[in-house]
């Protein structure tokens, strides 16, 4: 029986791969590439020494899916696919909705006729909107302030109401916090088409040389330092926290359980660039602007849940995410 990842080339996707290989699970990889490169498949291969089978498809293509489901023997999916930039689904509000969304339904309808009933979902803490407090616990009331993070909330609904309609499912909702960093051997990481969304990936280009500055949005917010405060995550941290969400899955009763996957420590953007500045020797060169449209003060997960629901704990450092990020930036200076 095999587990299919849906966006199994992109960024944590890869990542969550070299986990379930290692761990020795017989893996499906779909992707279309949207954000994502086939080397990032290579890496893969090269890391694990192993092998799995690759479709090229995208989840708006029902027939494409379906293929799958047909000519294999899938036990559980790992939902990853779909369009994740926050400013750019401010601007393409139809796109990200169709995308995700149409994308997730074509996927659950045809995990419900070939009878696979376990998943992991990848969402966000995006559903949390702006929260009235930190640390932020699963049971915080929900909102959002762009179409991305309402694509995740819409889905969370979606899978909430298929498993009132159908008790037989396990679903397992994970709301990430900001991954960064980057696999230790240097070979996959963040690797971001055009300009990055993403604080870690723009630090590491303005590091290289290929960005003049980094810009810092906004220092007038109620923080220690007044930069924006994040929960900053290890990827392979969070790649391991897919791993024992299956697994509670696998060896427990049917159901949907929602966890955050943070570290429970917020650091602000100017404690990022101290921190990357110091582990790697390299100064980092950024101005000051004013705040982003939809940006918050300060988010950071209480991951107790995690701890005690799927014995899931962060264990990498932000020196270790600083690091990482720049060993796989030195050795693909120019992408995957």
């Amino acid at each position: 029986m095999s587990i299919l990842v849906t966006g199994g080339a992109g960024y944590i996707g890869s990542h969550t791969c070299v986990e379930l290989l290692n761990a020795g699970q017989d893996i499906i990889i779909l992707d279309n590439f949207s954000n994502s490169k086939e080397e990032s498949l290579n890496r893969i291969r090269k890391i694990t020494g192993k092998d799995f089978k690759f479709y090229k498809v995208d989840l708006l293509d029902k027939n494409g899916i379906e293929n799958i489901f047909a000519e294999n023997s899938i036990d559980s999916v790992i939902h990853f696919a779909g369009l994740k930039a926050v400013g750019e689904s401010v601007s393409k509000p139809i796109e990200y909705y169709t995308n995700n969304i149409s994308g997730s339904l074509n996927l659950f309808e045809l995990m419900k006729k070939y009878n696979v009933k376990k998943l992991v979902f990848s969402s966000s803490a995006t559903v949390y909107g702006d929260p009235k407090k930190v640390p932020i616990t699963e049971d915080m009331p929900l909102s959002t302030t762009n179409p991305y993070g309402t694509t995740k909330l819409f889905i969370e609904q979606i899978l909430k109401d298929l498993y009132v309609s159908d008790n037989s499912w396990a679903i397992s909702i994970l709301r990430y916090f900001n991954p960064i960093g980057a696999h230790e051997s240097g070979l996959i990481g963040e690797d971001p088409q055009g300009i990055p969304n993403n604080l870690m990936p723009f630090i590491s280009k303005v590091a290289i040389g290929k960005l003049e500055k980094l810009t810092v949005f906004g220092n007038d917010y109620n923080t220690h330092d007044g930069t924006g405060v994040r929960d900053y995550i290890h990827v392979v941290d969070l790649s391991k926290g897919h791993l024992k969400a299956l697994e509670k899955l696998n060896k427990e009763q049917k159901g949907i359980f929602i966890h955050n996957l943070g570290t429970g420590t917020g650091y602000s953007v100017l404690d990022m660039i101290n921190a990357f500045e110091k582990v790697n020797n390299i100064k980092i060169n950024y101005v000051i602007s004013s705040r982003r449209p939809g940006d918050i003060a300060a988010c950071f997960a209480d991951p107790t849940k995690a701890q005690m629901e799927l014995n899931w704990k962060a264990e990498k450092n932000i020196e270790d995410m600083c690091r990482d990020s720049w060993n796989f930036e030195q050795k693909n200076p120019k992408g995957l």
